[in-house]
């Protein structure tokens, strides 16, 4: 009979925000799987737990997936845990639980601590309708692609960021959405947890000789419904019909392709594979 891999929210700061449930799925594992083996350690220590520890990480999930799946087949039972927070969010534990699916093995959420929920709920900002959009990406051109597929999305949107990156990114946040509420939350559940309430304007002032300090949750306001632009009529033809019609405008295929995502507010590869679908 296979084992379980239970997914055990950690404290994201302070320690007695841990479960009791937590505790009891962490002694009772066969191994504790660990984004930070060391780091994992002390919260062991802390509780006087002894147990076994592999490590599972961006870096090695592929083949100490594998390892993890074969341990979960042999019937022992696997705790896994991030340096922080819920695992599976923002962290490769997703892709460990999807091989869990396709292997037929049980995952047991433990729940616990998230960074983002806890931030929303002392934003000030609107909870009823949020999404969470994690990290954005290095990468400058991708990243404006995010942002410029959320700038008409009524949602508040919850970012995380880390403190050298944060200025890039309150300036591109800028850019793309314009002046806009925002909550910037840093160091959460620690001694130096911080809530500042402001836009996004005034944030970037904020910032601008001052070194941003601890791990950032970024809550930001949604669009206006006022401010979402009126329906695009070339939206109402076919997505090869929109295509078309841009390229025989002039415009390169690759071109007119990126324009009709941005008409739609559709992924670029959404309009691109279904151009290119026989």
């Amino acid at each position: 009979m296979a084992g379980k891999l239970y997914l055990c929210a950690t404290p994201i700061g302070n320690l007695g925000d841990i479960s009791l449930r937590c505790l009891e799925a962490l002694k009772n594992a066969d191994i504790i799987a660990a984004e930070d083996t060391r780091r994992t350690l002390g919260l062991l220590n802390h509780f006087e737990i002894s147990k076994p520890l592999t490590s599972y990480h961006e870096h090695n999930k592929k083949e100490k997936g594998e390892y993890i799946i074969s341990l979960l087949k042999d019937g022992k039972n696997v705790a896994l845990v991030s340096d922080a927070g819920t695992v599976a969010i923002s962290d490769p534990g997703e892709d460990l639980v999807s091989l869990c699916i396709e292997n037929s093995i049980d995952t047991v959420p433990i729940p616990g601590p998230v960074a983002a929920i806890n931030a929303l709920i002392i934003s000030g900002i609107s909870t009823r309708r949020f999404a969470f959009e994690g990290f954005l990406s290095v990468n400058k051109r991708h990243r404006f692609e995010h942002l410029e597929s959320l700038k008409n999305d009524t949602h508040t949107l919850i970012f995380y960021e880390a403190p050298h990156k944060l200025k890039t990114t309150l300036k591109d946040l800028y850019d793309v959405f314009g002046d806009r509420k925002i909550a910037l939350v840093r160091e959460l559940t620690k001694i130096h947890e911080e809530a500042i309430r402001t836009t996004l304007s005034d944030a970037l002032l904020l910032y601008a000789d001052a070194a941003p300090r601890g791990e950032f949750v970024i809550v930001i306001e949604g669009a206006s419904e006022a401010a979402k632009p009126e329906e695009n009529p070339l939206n109402a033809l076919t997505v090869n019909e929109h295509v078309n019609r841009y390229i025989s405008k002039g415009m390169m295929q690759k071109e007119a392709i990126k324009q009709v995502s941005l008409d739609r507010q559709v992924p670029k590869r959404d309009i691109y594979n279904e151009y290119h679908r026989v």
